[in-house]
């Protein structure tokens, strides 16, 4: 761990991006194939202690600490509300006891060829021989072998492991951070190593050689693209110039999704969340299989009104989001459809770097010629208009076509990587928005684990009471949350834990794109992206907006 540990230290330092760069690009130039695949997995956010390899829950993390250090469970948890970070918590905690606390037994688990491994173990040997087979042992055995680490690591390395553990290493590497540094090392280009790093990782030592090798393509690997992103437009499109160099589409409330479709490969759907989608949606990938081989066509994924033929809303979609194997009646009662926009590969050929106006009329062309065969496969409309102020006229009516309003992209723009400014902008409709009132704050995390900053909001029932409709984390300045985190203490009714009830006197502006109806919440709607816009000072709680208001707005 100690190489390791000395570049989370490094990392954790450094100020800049270009050092973070060089410490990364010196780090993966020394360790092993081995643990270069860890690496790249778990500082570009993947964990460990998760899933079908969860080795603890931080319910438990905290109570082998409290019992390794003799110290009472109540005080390791305020403690950690104290510190913020569980991993420095736990680290600290055991660093102060470790003098004093007797070592706990050993209970080999395992073959007679698994250990402890200690602080100048290589990081791979950490996860393959130590957390990974303790996955799924009984909770003593568990407990005694994370106690037993925590002894036997260094002050330093003992942090880094907590992190591992607690799922938080954040040290401020970015993606983006990652990808230069091993293109750099490898001397392939970074939007190829983009590319390549697009997809599911396998943390090994061989997906770490195929990562850097050169005579090997993404291609060839079966990977998707990274996606390019739209940005808010900022100012009036007239700023934009001339209307005929610039290409106009409904902005869909979906699942942005590529559909990959490559020679020797079976085709397979790829979200913008990161995730393939294998099985979820079975109708779309059994036509994918009728499009021509050596394509990846960009779209969205959308729950479909087959009388109406428009979309519904997203909470539709939630239903099929969430089944990995859907049953005959979900595909009866939601279908889907895909409706493209964007063209990345034909046959075989990278198309990214030609203008938008040559990958559509390409896009079209092998929509059409599949089209009778590959019903749920469609191409998204563009939008004809003479003029920005027709345009604006247009989209004025995005509520019609269940759309959250417009996408700009200029005619010769490139498919880009991440959010570039200047080709491509979503202008969307002015927000919903509504009074609430404040009822339940809870502590964040991080460097606001000692401050109040999420809060939960109701509206009037039609009874004469408050009915929470929304929880909400954003808007507020630093000084704006720090007088309300006094407020907060100073009103408290109740308290559950870290959260607590507060006097329902505060009332709120709150902005969001939609509201649906849903059985799941007491309210019996489902609002989304909600965010706070301002406190109205000028309203009283009981001038808070009712129900039937949100009611009013439900498109499902």
């Amino acid at each position: 761990m100690n190489r390791f540990t000395e570049l989370y230290q490094t990392l954790d330092r450094s100020s800049g991006t270009r050092s973070r760069e060089d410490a990364l690009q010196s780090y993966f130039a020394t360790v092993s194939s081995a643990e270069a695949g860890w690496a790249v997995h778990v500082l570009g956010g993947g964990k460990v202690n998760a899933g079908r390899h969860r080795v603890a829950k931080t319910t438990e993390l905290r109570a082998w600490a409290s019992e390794l250090t003799s110290l009472p469970l109540w005080l390791v948890d305020e403690s950690y509300r104290q510190v913020g970070d569980l991993a420095e918590t736990l680290a600290l905690l055991v660093a102060a006891q470790d003098k004093y606390a007797p070592p706990p037994e050993i209970v080999h688990p395992f073959d007679t060829t698994w250990s402890i491994p200690d602080s100048s173990s290589a990081l791979d040997d950490w996860i393959e021989r130590f957390l990974l087979p303790l996955a799924g042992q009984t909770p003593e055995v568990r407990k005694h072998a994370i106690q037993a680490a925590w002894l036997r690591l260094d002050s330093e390395s003992r942090f880094v492991f907590n992190k591992l553990l607690t799922g938080a290493l954040r040290v401020g590497v970015s993606r983006r951070t990652l990808q230069v540094s091993l293109a750099r090392l490898s001397g392939i280009s970074t939007a190829d190593m983009a590319h390549r790093m697009v997809g599911e990782w396998e943390p090994s030592a061989r997906s770490y050689e195929m990562l850097m090798a050169t005579a090997v393509s993404a291609q060839l690997l079966d990977k998707p693209y990274p996606f390019f992103l739209a940005s808010p437009l900022p100012s009036e499109p007239q700023a934009l110039g001339d209307p005929k160099d610039w290409q106009a589409e409904w902005k869909w409330d979906g699942i942005r999704v590529q559909l990959v479709h490559r020679e020797g490969h079976s085709p397979y759907l790829w979200s913008r969340g990161e995730e393939r989608l294998d099985g979820r949606f079975p109708e779309l990938e059994s036509q994918a299989l009728r499009l021509p081989p050596g394509v990846v066509l960009d779209g969205e994924l959308l729950a479909w009104d087959e009388v109406t033929k428009l979309p519904r809303p997203f909470i539709a979609l939630q239903k099929r989001i969430q089944k990995r194997t859907p049953s005959a009646k979900l595909l009866r009662g939601t279908p889907v459809q895909i409706l493209f926009y964007d063209l990345l590969e034909s046959n075989g050929q990278d198309w990214r770097g030609r203008a938008l106006h040559e990958r559509r009329a390409e896009l079209e062309r092998i929509i059409s010629r599949s089209g009778d065969e590959t019903p749920l496969l469609d191409l998204s409309p563009a939008i004809e208009f003479s003029g920005w102020a027709e345009l604006d006229q247009i989209r004025a009516k995005s509520p019609e076509q269940n759309a959250e309003g417009l996408m700009l992209k200029a005619l010769s723009s490139p498919y880009q990587e991440g959010r570039k400014r200047g080709d491509w902008w979503k202008w969307k409709l002015d927000p919903f928005t509504i009074d609430a009132v404040l009822i339940y704050a809870q502590s964040g995390s991080g460097r606001r684990s000692t401050l109040h900053t999420d809060y939960t909001f109701a509206v009037w029932s039609e009874e004469g009471a408050l009915v929470p409709i929304a929880k909400a984390y954003s808007g507020l300045t630093d000084a704006e949350i720090l007088k309300l985190d006094k407020w907060i203490r100073s009103h408290t009714i109740e308290r559950f834990g870290p959260v607590r009830s507060v006097n329902p006197e505060l009332v709120f502006e709150l902005a969001f794109e939609a509201v649906n109806r849903s059985a799941r919440h007491k309210s019996g709607v489902a609002v989304r992206f909600p965010r706070i816009l301002r406190q109205r000072v000028d309203k009283s709680a009981e001038q808070a907006d009712r129900i039937t208001a949100l009611y009013a707005l439900c498109r499902e």
